[in-house]
């Protein structure tokens, strides 16, 4: 049964922090530290599968995310991180195409997964086995709009005042209308927010409420937002997240993170909670594969 002090189980697990090392060839993902996955330029051959979680896994057969499209630009591919399952492409072009019918607007797209999926040296635990992508709150009127607002701002705009209690100016329509379409897509599993933008959300949300259940809070995510795709039909290892709870998410649960106890942790001492899992067997065909 849910409790509701305490973030949802499997929300918590996705975004752990990574400790210690893996076996073997298995690195640990830290700022600064390499992981394997990183060294692989290109997806592997052969059909497309999603293996494993989100958090520990990976893709093999991935397919990479056109830099422009309908309604959207693909931002920061520098970093390699624009492979994703079918679906997750399929599911981003199809939010390009809805925000361009709004207002001619185009989102900026954050990462996705490395060709191959897999734990990254920096930024990320999650987003290991092409389902997750990252999508901007903030909105670019072109490809030369959005390479000039990187220019200017590499890191994009939060939507929450300090103190993280509640949404800012610039906080608007626009990204509502992105978080509910979303939210929408037949093929969401679930979305990360800011407690404050989550909060923002359930107080304007009209009767018709049944989208909010697969928005979670999550520290950061206050000038993005991170989607998640249920596993796809053809990829029997992809390990599926525990069932969200019932309801809006908008009580109990969603007040505890604005408590004393979320908002000052507790700090864990050295070496506490270590030790990284060990990613399917699987994965290393993939990882080592041609």
């Amino acid at each position: 049964m849910f409790n509701a002090k305490i973030p949802h189980r499997s929300d918590r697990a996705i975004h752990a922090p990574v400790f210690g090392a893996l076996l073997c060839l298995w690195l640990p993902a830290s700022d600064g530290l390499a992981s394997p996955w990183a060294a692989a330029s290109s997806p592997s051959r052969g059909p497309v599968q999603v293996i494993g979680g989100v958090s520990n896994g990976c893709i093999g057969g991935a397919d990479a995310l056109p830099e422009t499209g309908a309604g959207y630009v693909s931002i920061r591919r520098y970093r390699n991180r624009y492979y994703g399952h079918p679906e997750l492409l399929r599911f981003i072009q199809e939010m390009g195409r809805a925000q361009q019918r709004r207002r001619g607007l185009a989102m900026m797209v954050g990462d996705l997964s490395q060709p191959r999926g897999g734990l990254m040296s920096t930024s990320h635990r999650s987003h290991q086995n092409g389902l997750d992508v990252d999508i901007w709150f903030t909105l670019a009127a072109s490809p030369a709009d959005a390479r000039r607002r990187m220019d200017q701002q590499p890191d994009p705009r939060s939507m929450v005042r300090p103190g993280g209690l509640s949404v800012s100016d610039a906080w608007g329509e626009d990204q509502r209308f992105l978080i509910e379409t979303a939210a929408r897509h037949r093929s969401v599993d679930r979305i990360f927010v800011n407690p404050a933008i989550k909060r923002e959300l359930c107080r304007s949300a009209t009767a018709d409420r049944g989208w909010l259940r697969k928005v979670r809070p999550w520290k950061g995510h206050d000038a993005h937002f991170h989607v998640r795709l249920v596993c796809p039909p053809g990829s029997p290892q992809c390990e599926r997240q525990s069932a969200l709870p019932a309801g809006d998410g908008c009580g109990e649960e969603l007040a505890w993170w604005f408590s004393e106890e979320a908002r000052k942790p507790v700090k864990k001492k050295p070496g506490q909670g270590s030790g990284a899992p060990v990613p399917p067997a699987s994965c290393r065909a993939i990882l080592n594969g041609s």
